[in-house]
């Protein structure tokens, strides 16, 4: 078995051009120690299209169409309306492209890994995912001897106009040394407190424990559903978002605007990070 893989659910951007993003998520988790990364496809711009198979063409990403079952709208345009409002409907619908990313992947990765394009699980004091689980692994089977279903770690915002002190909320500003382009290495603060424990995490998911997934915790696993927290002091989530999630948006400036920190931990893979975008990024004619 490899050790681990990403799965992406449905990608719904019809007029969205995420592609310089996606370009630099995709490198950042190739560095981390993602062997592949499975993505689903609803609607997407040219741009991401265009992306995504030069990421195909070099074995790095495996994209698969979708549509939505039974006689739910799947034309263009209308889905993506329908997806927008029928949140319900949206998050049930997420819950196949995740499942069938583990049942065809169950034997070739170790973790599973579900991931939004603006989330990254960052290990704070390791270099890759594979020395972070293996630090993780001996502190687990401290506190009870046994192989969890899956390792939670916890959701911190790195908001689009986070600052610091008088510059709190007016983030303009640029970083020296990073192209303005690259979002993740040019946003560097974030909200000093986490979401609660156990609220929008992810997890690395143990593929021989899982039997069904859910976007924040496993469903259905052998001999019960355990999962152990990584603590903050090991690895979090960096959650790059405009604002907060919807239910969190009335306390969004109370609880996670106020108090932020710089963040600086993304830098340790600035050159490798910036070197690998950029050339990926000319090959595609981006800087014609």
């Amino acid at each position: 078995k490899e050790e681990f893989a990403v799965c992406v659910k449905g990608l719904d951007f019809l007029h969205e051009d995420l592609s310089v993003r996606l370009v630099e998520w995709i490198e950042l988790l190739n560095i981390l120690g993602a062997k592949k990364i499975f993505l689903y496809e609803l609607e997407m711009h040219p741009n991401i299209s265009k992306v995504l198979k030069y990421y195909q063409d070099i074995g790095l990403v495996e994209l698969t169409k979708i549509t939505l079952p039974g006689n739910q709208p799947n034309l263009p345009g209308f889905r993506h309306f329908y997806l927008k409002y029928k949140l319900t409907s949206k998050r049930q619908n997420e819950l196949i492209p995740y499942n069938d990313c583990l049942y065809r992947n169950i034997y070739s990765y170790k973790y599973l890994a579900l991931l939004d394009i603006d989330e990254i699980i960052m290990p704070l004091q390791h270099d890759n995912w594979s020395q972070l689980m293996q630090a993780v692994q001996v502190d687990s089977l401290k506190i009870k001897n046994y192989t969890r279903a899956s390792y939670n770690v916890r959701n911190v915002y790195f908001l689009d106009d986070l600052g610091d002190g008088e510059e709190q909320m007016t983030h303009t500003g640029h970083e020296p040394g990073i192209p303005r382009y690259l979002h993740m290495l040019q946003h560097v603060y974030r909200s000093r407190n986490y979401t609660k424990p156990g609220q929008y995490v992810k997890c690395f998911h143990n593929t021989e424990r899982v039997l069904s997934l859910h976007n924040h915790f496993p469903l259905n696993c052998f001999g019960g559903c355990t999962t152990y927290s990584i603590n903050t002091s090991l690895a979090h989530l960096q959650h790059y978002r405009k604002d907060c999630v919807g239910p969190l948006k009335n306390s969004c400036k109370t609880d996670f605007r106020v108090y932020t920190v710089r963040d600086t931990t993304i830098w340790k893979y600035k050159d490798e990070l910036i070197a690998r975008t950029t050339n990926v990024l000319q090959r595609l004619g981006f800087f014609a």
